[in-house]
């Protein structure tokens, strides 16, 4: 059975899965739980579920120039307990985070202890399986949750983004053990996220952000998309506020409670991310109420910092369970200097 990183092309011979699983731990090249021992002859049968040979290049990680090769991505699949299936949204996901506008080296070394946050959209998410409604971030969801993880391992044993090493995260956040869903079309009455993002309708598609964690709101007293989006609104200027992230994506996403209150209204997704632009703003004195007076400074007080260069930096998402006025915003680990990458799924 491969391990990854230096090690891809060794093979370890062990008595049984449980010593394959304390070989990885010692190693560290799990993220500290279980792994699925990628042998050769699953590592194929990912292979030949996408249709790639081991060498085929994936990507390359802009920074540091490593080429990325699909059996690498195999055994990242393998060890997080994927299906051969899930193989063209894992390698679709590690394509897009070597666009240079992710900031792939950055997103994984810094401070910050971004992950990435990955939303599937098209007919691929029903095919495997996946949730986007009840606990759409959390738990109960194989596909959800191993391709969510995979990316983690990868980020590990490719890229050497162990936590210490790397990997210099102060805090992190869950979403880096995985942190993947797909949007609820089916259900929803607006465009799919990869359509408005340049994906023809009826494609499968990932979209890739790094993000900080997610901060759930609740306003379940009125119906009034103004007043709702306002609470969403709330969120994002405080965490401009206290992680002081500005100018770039920010998502936020919507369930179907909320979702039902703006589609009475004839609100789309375009009018939400027009109002978010407008009302996602912060003076640079009010960073004096939270403990922040020198970076308040003593000039240009009365000076506007925007949470979005455009509307269009805005991911609206429909995801999330029937019942309960809650939403959540996702707010980006480093603004403008790292960027959501859409790509298709060739499936």
């Amino acid at each position: 059975m491969s391990a990854e990183s230096d090690l891809a092309s060794r093979v370890f011979e062990v008595a049984d899965p449980f010593e394959a699983n304390e070989l990885y731990q010692r190693n560290g090249w799990t993220d500290g739980l279980p792994i699925v021992p990628p042998t050769e002859s699953a590592v194929r049968a990912f292979l030949g579920a996408a249709s790639l040979l081991p060498d085929t290049v994936i990507g390359t990680e802009p920074v540091r120039r490593r080429r990325i090769t699909a059996e690498k991505i195999a055994i990242s699949a393998v060890m997080a307990g994927c299906l051969p299936e899930y193989m063209p949204v894992v390698v679709a996901i590690v394509r897009a985070m070597c666009d240079q506008q992710f900031c792939l080296h950055g997103s994984t070394a810094s401070t910050g202890g971004s992950a990435p946050m990955i939303v599937v959209n098209g007919p691929v998410r029903t095919r495997i399986g996946m949730n986007a409604t009840h606990n759409v971030f959390a738990n109960g969801n194989r596909a959800n949750a191993s391709i969510g993880r995979s990316i983690r391992l990868f980020l590990t044993n490719v890229l050497g983004g162990q936590p210490g090493q790397l990997d210099r995260s102060t805090l992190g956040h869950p979403g880096k053990f995985t942190f993947c869903f797909a949007e609820d079309e089916e259900d929803s009455p607006w465009l799919p996220l990869s359509v408005e993002r340049g994906i023809p309708a009826g494609k499968s598609a990932i979209t890739v952000m790094a993000v900080e964690s997610p901060h759930q709101i609740m306003n379940a007293w009125t119906h009034d998309p103004r007043e709702i989006l306002d609470t969403y609104v709330a969120a994002i200027r405080a965490n401009m506020l206290t992680y002081s992230i500005w100018e770039g994506n920010y998502a936020i996403v919507i369930p179907k409670q909320h979702r039902l209150f703006f589609s009475e209204a004839n609100w789309s997704k375009q009018n939400i991310r027009d109002y978010v632009f407008e009302s996602a703003r912060i003076t640079r004195t009010e960073w004096r109420s939270v403990g922040k007076s020198a970076v308040a400074g003593r000039k240009d007080e009365d000076k506007i910092y925007c949470a979005l260069r455009s509307p269009d930096d805005l991911l609206v998402i429909a995801a999330g369970g029937p019942a309960g006025g809650f939403g959540a915003i996702v707010p980006p680990w480093y603004g403008k200097k790292s960027l959501a990458v859409t790509v298709a799924v060739e499936d």
